[in-house]
């Protein structure tokens, strides 16, 4: 499969809080992170799918920003997100 991605990605695992009306608020791993995006680690947890946007904000950073995202890929285990402007 060719790669679509525009941006280098780098590991970094890093705790993250998600909010959206169906699953509330869960906190998950990151897996890789780029400048136009974020793959978060959801296994076990049921999360909205395509389309859909979500808010999280990195946790254990003082005044980390609350950022708007939308998921463009579902994976086994994981979701990408991609960073929407504000």
């Amino acid at each position: 499969m060719a790669e679509k991605r525009g941006q280098i990605r780098t590991s970094f695992s890093c705790q993250i809080k998600i909010w959206h009306d169906s699953i509330n608020e869960v906190t998950v791993k990151t897996r890789d992170i780029s400048d136009g995006g974020v793959f978060i680690i959801t296994e076990p947890i049921a999360m909205p799918g395509v389309g859909e946007q979500v808010t999280g904000q990195v946790q254990g950073m003082a005044d980390a920003p609350i950022l708007k995202m939308e998921i463009v890929r579902v994976e086994p285990g994981g979701l990408g997100l991609r960073f929407l402007s504000a």
